[in-house]
């Protein structure tokens, strides 16, 4: 029966061609089918912020030898709905059925309300995003960023190593504001100013015109080239009036198996959260390395195993101004938080505990401070909050008895 069952994927990026390949991996041998919007062969996102836009790469694709693993990809095909009662999704190339779907199709950036339509204004999320952005680059124009968060944060990087004039324009009063803590947060406003962008807070955008940008207060930027980074959002329109259940920013709402509300219709990457036993809270998290893990989960219980709850660690990393900023776990519910080193060096992580056990760290340039945190998190070890204060001690010397 396997060999006869269709897994149809809806999603090229990591997601879905870490699904398919994780279905083969575990042995299933029916058909799988892959759907990309885009024309491209399928291609990882993170080099698009810097390689790809520097030009040192040309691109990003997936070493992966779809053919030889029997994986039939369908790139360039836009997919508009799902019937489940038919079980199949329509697409602008017709109806494709499936016996069971999975839904990769991650998230799009926010658009800037009054950008539509204005040239010179840019988002940064595909191949396409990058290639228009790379003469950009080129030519060392005038670049307004709105956003301070981790995409506005690496562009600036790219474009400054460029030679670009940039300036930062960040509504909230301080670089990720909702992401991290004020205290946490505040050292890395001065990183804009040590790279030579101008990194404008407290700032909103009032409306734009080609070659500048005027903020609400009266301020005019020159801008030859404007990135919009504020934020993005689960890609599940499509699925509206399909059954689907839906959470308030739109994310799948999936099971601890990432099955969603659907039957025989799983979620996975960007466009799906999860209940997290660990957290004690339903997860959204927009980075790379859930898009990685995942499709195990869901490989695992098409071919009808029963597989663990998917509870990971989230992970995520950037390269920003020179240094390598890695975040592991969720601190929201934290009841600790403990520095460790000065935040205006070089390297300094912090580490978040709850009733003594670390739940989350960031660090910056300290490696190795986020391999031990990340296996001490996902082991719960209680740590003593003096020894974690030590920089000079390794993390993991800081586990009680």
């Amino acid at each position: 029966m396997e060999a006869e069952r269709r897994v149809v994927i809806v999603g090229a990026g990591m997601a879905g061609v870490q699904t398919a390949v994780a279905l083969r991996e575990q042995g299933f041998t029916g058909p799988v089918r892959l759907i990309g919007a885009e024309p491209h062969q399928p291609y990882d996102r993170p080099p698009l912020s810097k390689a790809v836009l520097l030009g040192t790469a040309e691109g990003s694709a997936f070493d992966v030898d779809f053919e030889a693993l029997g994986i039939e990809l369908r790139l360039g095909v836009e997919v508009t709905a799902l019937r489940p009662g038919a079980h199949e999704v329509d697409t602008e190339a017709g109806p494709v059925p499936y016996d069971v779907l999975v839904v990769a199709t991650g998230a799009r950036p926010v658009a800037l309300p009054g950008s539509e339509g204005v040239r010179g204004v840019h988002l940064l999320r595909t191949l396409d995003d990058a290639e228009r952005l790379r003469p950009v680059l080129a030519d060392k124009h005038d670049v307004v960023v709105v956003g301070a968060g981790w995409i506005g944060a690496e562009f600036t990087t790219a474009a400054r190593e460029a030679g670009c004039a940039v300036t930062v324009v960040e509504a909230a009063e301080r670089p990720l504001a909702g992401t991290l803590p004020a205290e946490v947060a505040a050292p890395m406003a001065e990183w804009y100013e040590e790279s030579g962008a101008t990194l404008l807070t407290d700032a909103r955008v009032g409306h734009l015109e080609p070659g500048e940008v005027a903020l609400e207060d009266g301020r005019l930027l020159p801008a030859e080239a404007v990135v919009v980074g504020i934020g993005a959002r689960p890609a599940t329109g499509w699925l509206a009036g399909s059954g689907v259940a839906l959470g308030p920013e739109g994310a799948i709402v999936a099971d601890e198996h990432l099955r969603t509300s659907v039957p025989d219709v799983y979620a996975v990457g960007d466009c799906a959260s999860f209940p997290s036993a660990r957290y004690g809270e339903r997860l959204m998290v927009h980075h790379w390395d859930n898009a990685l893990q995942g499709p195990r989960t869901v490989a695992a219980a098409v071919i009808g195993e029963v597989p663990r709850p998917y509870d990971p660690v989230p992970y995520f990393w950037s390269e920003q101004f020179g240094r390598f900023v890695q975040y592991a776990g969720h601190h929201a519910a934290a009841d600790t938080m403990v520095w460790r080193g000065d935040p205006a060096g070089a390297a300094w992580s912090v580490v978040w505990l709850r009733r003594g056990a670390p739940v989350a760290l960031l660090a910056v340039g300290r490696p190795r401070d986020l391999a031990q945190g990340r296996k001490l998190i996902e082991a719960g070890t209680p740590l003593d909050p003096e020894r974690v204060a030590d920089p000079a001690l390794p993390l993991k010397s800081a586990a009680r008895g």
